[in-house]
């Protein structure tokens, strides 16, 4: 069995020489797009991500990372998906990363129902789907049928894998040291061949099949220029055009009224959001990642 060597990537690992990478021996690399269901939440390094490790000539992924609360939240986290890496190419599948407890706690039909949701409106778009999860939840709340459906990349940091359905990719290590990167990353190894196959069956950009969209910027300027119509006219025409009248409506929404970084930041600090987990769903909800903002809290106390 042939093994590819890979690592995983996001704004977390900052600055990366990806020729450096690729002279360590990397074959390809899976990069964080963003997460939840606002374009504002897309990874501040993933263009800059992805056009340094093309150019480096690796192998290119990418996940998305989930906060889903129900299958149509799940599917307006693929459309945003689908608005930021829309005009790039592909090599590897574009994965729904599920990894939150939130999640878990409601169950393997809840969670199995997410998975469906992303991949399948990843698929209706001409792109490779997949699912990210570690092995434990895998075997514990996503059911057999989606298990089998859809391609699997999943991490158990061990001396070996213990799943005995199929996978593509084992995610063995979140401590690896990799010239070209700066302190820890996630270290992989893929038993498939997906550049061939990806390539062969037109697929992530590859060719005809791969549907084309504007991104969800270029349709919320369009909307609030007018171009689109109003009311139930817009939803019917945004949908039979292939976007997620949601998306685009979350997205008009972010863009009229998200603060800065730095404003939510004072704001936590002012206790405005609540505690702890509360704080986390209560910044989620409203389109801002909690992690990005506690990072800011911490550097200006």
């Amino acid at each position: 069995m042939t093994t590819f060597k890979g690592i995983d990537v996001s704004q977390w690992q900052g600055n990366i020489n990806f020729n450096a990478v690729k002279a360590s021996g990397i074959d390809f690399v899976i990069i964080r797009a963003g997460y939840g269901h606002s374009t504002s939440q897309k990874d501040p390094y993933f263009e800059q991500n992805y056009t340094q490790a093309k150019n480096a000539g690796l192998n290119i992924g990418a996940y998305w990372y989930s906060y889903a609360n129900s299958a149509n939240d799940a599917k307006v986290e693929a459309d945003t998906c689908l608005s930021v890496i829309t005009g790039k190419q592909f090599d590897y599948p574009i994965y729904f990363d599920l990894e939150e407890r939130s999640q878990f706690n409601r169950g393997s039909n809840f969670c199995s129902a997410l998975v469906s949701a992303f991949c399948s409106e990843i698929e209706a778009h001409g792109y490779y789907a997949g699912l990210y999860i570690s092995r434990s939840p895998l075997q514990t709340y996503i059911s057999s049928d989606v298990a089998n459906r859809y391609t699997l990349w999943i991490a158990e940091y061990n001396s070996r894998l213990n799943y005995s359905g199929e996978y593509g990719i084992w995610q063995y290590s979140s401590t690896g040291a990799i010239r070209g990167v700066s302190g820890n990353v996630d270290m992989d190894y893929s038993y498939i061949d997906y550049p061939s196959i990806i390539k062969q069956k037109g697929l992530n950009g590859y060719g005809a099949n791969t549907k084309a969209l504007k991104s969800t910027d270029e349709i919320v300027k369009e909307v609030l220029a007018g171009q689109w119509g109003n009311g139930n006219e817009r939803k019917n025409r945004l949908t039979t055009a292939g976007y997620s009248y949601d998306a685009i409506q979350a997205a008009i929404n972010q863009q009229l009224n998200l603060k800065s970084v730095d404003d939510i930041a004072h704001e936590v600090i002012q206790g405005k959001w609540g505690n702890d987990s509360q704080r986390s769903q209560n910044l989620r909800a409203a389109g801002y990642d909690p992690a990005t903002i506690q990072k800011r809290v911490n550097q200006l106390l």
